[in-house]
């Protein structure tokens, strides 16, 4: 239950945000287009630092065994999303947003701080576990979706700055090498800024159109259905089924902190990526608004699932 609480102020702080964002467009102090210099930030800055913030902990065997774990069942996770939406893409007519909305989650943005408040702050580096795979598949998988490119472009991921910050923090940690404290503030205080910025573009991109269409485009909900219940409910099955808590001590704690990631709801990230590539943003932003709204109920709902079984 103090989950469940948690989470819900939590998401009602968040849309508070996203109220701000379509509000300063409504008023007309700022145009839906002017939301790409924060995609930009958001991208190029912001997550770069979540990445190297999640990484300045205590190397222990305990610790360096969680994370490994948490990979490990992350990437049981990314490959099931991948393979579940190779598979309804065809009988579905799932187009490209719709596709990366049901794979990519907005792990960092609600589940870092909903962990802090709930298991305590040393369990939030089980979640960069989560985060990292996902961020990944973000720069390789969903980049190349969203620009419709038939292949890969290594120099692309070799470059990309978030893939940089990612080898930068695996090395810091496993090296033992921590950053200086004012650094390392300044960093966390940059990467905490995800969530609110995400909200904020969500925010402005549905600013400029009828909260009528958001709400009652029937469409829609087949993406919420899909990445709210549909696939946490497939994973929690297929976890269940390889009894992935006992693979290592404390593995309950640890699993529900990977899984929580993986039943938040639509990346905040890939509204960025979407404008960044110039795709639909209405569409992105109101399956980002609603998929936010409605896990208010339904990630309490596959949690209490979630304790029963495993």
């Amino acid at each position: 239950m103090a989950i469940s609480i948690l989470l819900a102020e939590k998401i009602a702080q968040l849309f508070l945000i996203l109220l701000m964002g379509y509000l300063v467009v409504r008023v007309g102090l700022l145009k839906p287009e002017d939301s790409r210099v924060l995609s930009v930030i958001m991208v190029y800055l912001v997550m770069p630092c979540m990445i190297l913030n999640a990484f300045q902990i205590d190397n222990t065997p305990e610790v360096r065994t969680g994370i490994a774990y948490s990979f490990v069942v992350a990437g049981i996770m990314h490959l099931l999303f991948l393979a579940l939406t190779a598979l309804l893409k065809k009988p579905l007519k799932l187009d490209v947003i719709e596709r990366c909305a049901v794979i990519y989650s907005n792990a960092s943005a609600l589940v870092i701080p909903l962990l802090q408040a709930t298991l305590g702050s040393e369990y939030v580096v089980y979640s960069c576990g989560f985060i990292i795979v996902q961020l990944v598949l973000l720069w390789t998988h969903c980049c190349t979706v969203l620009r419709g490119d038939k292949g890969i472009d290594l120099k692309k991921i070799v470059t990309n700055l978030n893939l940089i910050a990612i080898v930068a923090a695996a090395l810091l940690f496993a090296l033992h090498i921590t950053l200086p404290a004012g650094l390392v503030t300044t960093i966390s205080s940059v990467g905490n800024m995800i969530g609110p910025l995400g909200m904020l573009l969500a925010g402005m991109a549905i600013a400029s159109s009828p909260l009528k269409k958001l709400v009652l485009t029937p469409r829609y909900y087949l993406t919420v259905f899909l990445r709210l219940i549909l696939y946490p409910m497939v994973t929690l099955g297929l976890l269940w089924l390889l009894k992935a808590q006992t693979w290592i001590p404390d593995g309950k704690a640890i699993l529900m902190t990977v899984f929580l990631s993986g039943i938040t709801p639509v990346c905040s990230a890939l509204n960025s990526m979407v404008q960044l590539y110039d795709r639909d943003m209405e569409e992105s932003g109101a399956l980002y608004v609603l998929t936010t709204l409605l896990s208010i109920v339904t990630m309490p709902m596959v949690i209490a699932v979630f304790e029963q079984v495993m």
